[in-house]
């Protein structure tokens, strides 16, 4: 399997094509997105009904250990629009059928990574904040519990996110299109990752701001995730071509 290494400009063209394939699919694919919008809202109405408002930005870091999960389901619709059909929410579940197995085996491993991180992050959050709540309006400027919190946990999600990201940045993407085994997949994921260890750590770290930003303002998700998500994959295709 060729590898090819990538740098800014790569970064950059995947942008402009996943836009550009987010708007040529924008009803199916916001339609997808909005699944996990209204997931996401019911969990954060939640956390700050409860008083849990530091938790929630660590929430929102948590859905960066199950976002590739959800892959396949963009690749159902981008195939479906590339093949001349007419792209609809459907193509989703089409998508995780067309993909190999083992994407479940990769789906397994970022849930049980995804419920350390909030088991660890309870932890922390009970020993440096405690039981009282901490509502919208008291979180700035931020108690030292607070900040001692938020920085742990991002260390902690950080760790954990990096580990994620190595196995399946484009483990993923292989497996959706049944490109590779298991193993044969997720050793090609590391390889390109530590083979272009600065250009993957920018692009980790967009996806990251970008994500996390988009789950804050909410009613941004349904547009950023389609797009980082067809991003993702025109990157792909061009460190690992057809």
């Amino acid at each position: 399997m060729e590898i090819r290494p990538f740098g800014i400009a790569e970064i950059r063209i995947a942008l402009t094509q996943g836009w550009a394939l987010a708007n040529a699919t924008r009803g199916a694919s916001s339609a997808y997105a909005g699944i996990f919008t209204l997931i996401g809202a019911v969990i954060l109405g939640i956390l700050l009904a409860q008083g849990f408002t530091p938790f929630v930005i660590a929430a929102a870091g948590a859905f960066m250990l199950v976002g590739p999960a959800i892959l396949a389901g963009f690749f159902g619709i981008a195939r479906a629009h590339e093949s001349g059909q007419k792209a609809g929410v459907g193509e989703t579940v089409a998508g995780f059928a067309a993909a190999a197995n083992a994407i479940w085996v990769i789906a397994l491993v970022t849930a049980l990574l995804f419920m350390i991180f909030l088991t660890d992050a309870a932890i922390l959050y009970s020993y440096m904040i405690g039981g009282a709540p901490v509502w919208l309006t008291e979180i700035v400027p931020a108690t030292p519990g607070v900040m001692n919190f938020l920085t742990w946990g991002a260390i902690s999600g950080g760790v954990i996110a990096f580990l994620i990201f190595c196995i399946s940045a484009f483990s993923v993407p292989l497996l959706c299109e049944r490109r590779a085994s298991l193993v044969n997949a997720v050793v090609a994921s590391v390889r390109v990752v530590f083979g272009n260890f600065i250009p993957a750590m920018l692009w980790a770290l967009l996806l990251s701001v970008l994500v996390i930003g988009s789950i804050l303002l909410l009613p941004l998700l349904p547009l950023i995730l389609p797009w980082l998500a067809y991003a993702s994959r025109a990157l792909y295709r061009q460190v690992l071509p057809l």
